[in-house]
């Protein structure tokens, strides 16, 4: 059974690499939520999260993200490696269930690979 943990390796945390993402990648969105995905040259799929102050004051902004992380950490391995993932969370989103996020989420990334 593979380590299904959530490693400094798989975050993306420089601000270079958030530029280059958002110049060089590719966009969907959803409803609540816009995926920006680029390839990058560590052979590892990382995650990029951001949420601005405009979703909700600190705690709804915290569980969002804690959701988002939890997403990747369990369906890392049907991403292709050596791709970067950058989730915006959408202002005025609603309260979401893990269940709400993985149905958006799985329907995005099935639309991003069918393009």
């Amino acid at each position: 059974m593979e380590k299904q943990t959530f490693s400094k390796d798989a975050r993306i945390r420089k601000k270079r690499d958030y530029s280059t993402i958002y110049q060089q990648g590719i966009r969907n969105d959803s409803r609540n939520f816009i995926i920006i995905t680029c390839r990058n040259q560590s052979g590892l799929s990382r995650l990029g999260i951001t949420v601005s102050k405009k979703v909700g004051d600190a705690v709804k902004r915290n569980r969002i993200k804690r959701l988002l992380r939890e997403f990747f950490r369990l369906h890392k391995t049907q991403f292709s490696p050596s791709q970067d993932i950058v989730i915006i969370a959408k202002k005025d989103i609603p309260i979401l269930t893990y269940q709400d996020v993985c149905k958006e989420l799985e329907s995005l990334f099935t639309k991003r690979s069918d393009a």
